[in-house]
């Protein structure tokens, strides 16, 4: 059976990165994995958490909210109803674990940065396209520290990037689009680095219990749309230095 857009089963939706997309912020981007779309920034915050203070260590952390109208109903404001969403304080705590976990502390020093992921348009993978820009708009943030002589290097040791997959109506696909993701019988979304270490691996068998099969194969292609992206952060990249 064809996918809603005539991709192929293992292949990733179009996928645009186009940086320093806010002017105030010390690293930016908007992010597009086909209709889904998210702005992400980077600010820099010459202050730690408590638990920091006097580590000589930094620490990077991510807040993470949908646009009322970015879905086909209305969303509430989080500030209306007094309190997080719960599906929001999860992923974003998910993103700040992923890019952590590339970081080196120690060279960042006592001062925090900030990763706000704003959905402005959600087609599905919305928390996998917001650590995959999110990585670009901390990185850019870095080279704007090491640019100032405020660091002497950038602080990131890893290259990290994030995708969907699951199964749909019996087969393996990569990068679910909405109605996809609704449709699915299992639903997996992987956190991997360059180096092809695994950072979060979270798969839900929505109807039933899935094999280990099954995982293997969602793992194996979500691992080669993992590479594809980080081809494609590392593209975005170079194009600052020509």
């Amino acid at each position: 059976m064809p996918r809603l857009d005539g991709r192929k089963n293992d292949e990733l939706r179009k996928v645009n990165i186009k940086r320093n997309y806010i002017a105030y912020a010390e690293g930016s981007v908007l992010v597009e994995f086909g209709m889904t779309k998210i702005v992400c920034t980077a600010s820099v915050d010459d202050k730690v958490p408590p638990f920091r203070k006097g580590t000589g260590e930094g620490w990077v952390t991510a807040e993470y909210s949908m646009l009322p109208r970015s879905t086909q109903v209305r969303n509430v404001r989080d500030i209306s109803k007094l309190r997080i969403n719960g599906r929001a304080n999860e992923i974003q705590r998910l993103i700040g674990r992923s890019l952590r976990s590339v970081m080196d502390f120690k060279v960042l020093g006592e001062r925090t940065i900030i990763i706000d992921c704003d959905v402005i348009q959600a087609d599905g993978g919305t928390r996998t396209a917001a650590i995959t820009g999110g990585f670009i708009a901390l990185m850019d943030a870095c080279s704007y520290l090491v640019d100032k002589k405020i660091i002497t290097e950038i602080p990131i040791k890893d290259f990290v990037a994030a995708i969907s997959s699951g199964q749909v109506n019996g087969q393996v696909m990569l990068d679910l689009c909405y109605e996809e993701d609704s449709n699915a019988t299992v639903d997996m979304n992987v956190v991997m680095t360059d180096t092809g270490r695994l950072i979060e691996v979270q798969a839900t068998g929505e109807l039933s219990p899935f094999t280990r099969e099954s995982m293997d194969s969602m793992l194996d292609i979500a691992e080669k749309g993992i590479k594809e992206l980080i081809s494609i952060q590392k593209s975005v990249l170079l194009e600052g230095f020509k």
